[in-house]
């Protein structure tokens, strides 16, 4: 019995390693814990400013990648006025709050510090307004009526769910909607949360008409203030009349997603697409940098090993069977806008893009995770949603080359923190190709300026980026494209 355990166990290493693609073996040494080091020191360096979109760092960081793909011997894909380009162009508008207020009387209440102003509309200088209370009606509730013209506040109990909630009030044909929050400690957050954003600039695509609901997001304070009685006193249909004043400066402008690509041997229009983004949060109110080590520098300096691995194999005659595209996007925070561009105006046919893996957070180890046993893991979301074989190519993958622990707690339908919608792949799931969502989860130094490469777990970045390099090398070669539910 001793024997043929032995034996048993011998044979399974040996299947093991024959399993292994020697090849991708090879090529996946290229990929170095030095090298994710040196190239993150100049993505999150104080240099480039933050790596604001639209701003100068944004597009240093753009130039820097672009040279690096360059380097790499990765093809431009994009056609330009000038010939081939690794920068597709996109235009935004880009809006700076230069001033919002309400006015009573003698009285200013003020942007920011008693209410929040979100929206792209400004008016015509100040502006007399008539302001209806229609109680706690739900925005659903009003979808229905004709509020062409008009200004309506409605009692909300609270923003736990506010993108749904702003989401539903930009489809109101109000002229404004105030939302009077009556949990102070949901408001304080939303307040916090939009006034370190939105103080800057706001940035959205050109095509946009600027005719959005003129929205303003207070606590029952304002609410007391404007219909001069306590806030549980005012009665549906009260009315109060104040000035409106929303002031912006609105510029057009063309921001970069840079993109490498490298043609298939065999399968050439076949497209697997390997995603981060490279746009951060800039430079703080009080002038501090946010450089965005792991947010996403984490993920673009991962995304440029892989493509400098892929174009050495390509180099020495050992070509993907379908080709690969390396894309880092700008805009990502502030609101996914180049990966949308680019999933309206693909370079190659969505319908031939295999599968998009997306690279976004990875060099840290949140608090669930630091300190214990299993600190070697990533979260995987979304590989299931729309093609169970990538699923199991993942996990396949993962067991033959790597042993990370694959976290599927994000991937939940009903976590409450919605990752799956909240980045780049997100806009090709919605076209129907298959993704997969590579995250660290997030930790203290989210969006701040502690966000610092010193703080940076290259040992296990270095196994995720293994992980993304033999799942792509594995998408870009098997024999079919794995399969749509």
């Amino acid at each position: 019995m001793k024997h043929t355990t032995v034996f048993v166990l011998l044979l399974a290493l040996v299947f093991s390693a024959t399993s292994q693609d020697k090849k991708a073996l090879k090529y996946a040494k290229t990929i170095t814990e030095k090298d994710l080091q040196s190239r993150l020191a100049v993505l999150a360096s104080d240099s480039l400013e933050g790596r604001e979109t639209g701003e100068r760092g944004q597009q240093m960081a753009a130039e820097y990648i672009a040279s690096k793909f360059k380097e790499f011997g990765l093809e431009p894909p994009v056609d330009s006025k000038s010939g081939k380009s690794y920068f597709q162009l996109y235009p935004l508008r880009k809006l700076t709050y230069r001033t919002a207020y309400l006015k009573k009387g003698d009285e200013q209440k003020t942007n920011f510090e008693d209410f929040v102003y979100y929206s792209k509309s400004e008016t015509l200088g100040e502006e007399y307004i008539d302001l209806v209370f229609v109680g706690k009606k739900s925005v659903e509730d009003l979808k229905g009526e004709d509020l062409k013209g008009k200004y309506v506040a409605i009692g909300q109990e609270n923003m736990g769910n506010w993108r749904t909630v702003l989401a539903a009030v930009r489809e109101l044909n109000a002229e404004g909607v105030f939302l009077f929050v009556e949990d102070k400690s949901s408001y304080d957050f939303v307040l916090q949360r939009f006034k370190r954003f939105l103080s800057g600039t706001r940035l959205s695509t050109s095509t946009d008409d600027g005719k959005e609901s003129k929205v303003i997001i207070a606590d029952t304070d304002l609410a007391t203030w404007a219909y001069g009685q306590e806030y549980g006193q005012i009665e549906t249909g009260a009315s109060t009349r104040l000035i409106l004043n929303a002031d912006m400066l609105v510029e057009d402008i063309d921001v970069e997603n840079v993109l490498g690509f490298i043609k298939g041997s065999e399968k050439p229009e076949e497209v697997l697409v390997v995603t981060s983004h490279y746009d951060h949060i800039g430079i703080s109110a009080d002038g501090q940098v946010n450089n965005g080590a792991d947010d996403d520098g984490s993920g673009t300096t991962t995304v440029l090993e892989i493509a400098e691995a892929f174009s050495i194999a390509a180099s020495k005659g050992v070509k993907p069977k379908r080709s690969v595209l390396f894309m880092t996007v700008s805009g990502e925070e502030k609101g996914l806008l180049g990966s949308e561009y680019y999933s309206n105006n693909p370079v190659f046919p969505l319908e031939n893009t295999v599968t998009n893996l997306n690279v976004d957070m990875v060099g840290r180890v949140d608090p669930d995770h630091e300190g214990g046993d299993n600190e070697e893991y990533v979260y995987v979301i979304g590989a299931d949603k729309l093609s169970q074989e990538l699923h199991d190519v993942s996990e396949k993958v993962n067991k033959t080359y790597v042993n990370l622990d694959l976290d599927y707690t994000y991937n939940d339908e009903n976590d409450p923190n919605r990752y799956y919608y909240r980045s780049d792949h997100y806009n090709f799931a919605k076209k129907n190709v298959p993704i997969i969502f590579y995250f660290n989860g997030t930790h203290a130094d989210y969006h701040r300026p502690t966000d610092t490469i010193e703080k940076i777990r290259f040992d296990v970045m270095h196994k995720r980026a293994l992980l993304v390099f033999f799942t792509a090398w594995e998408l870009a070669n098997r024999e079919n494209r794995v399969k749509l539910d």
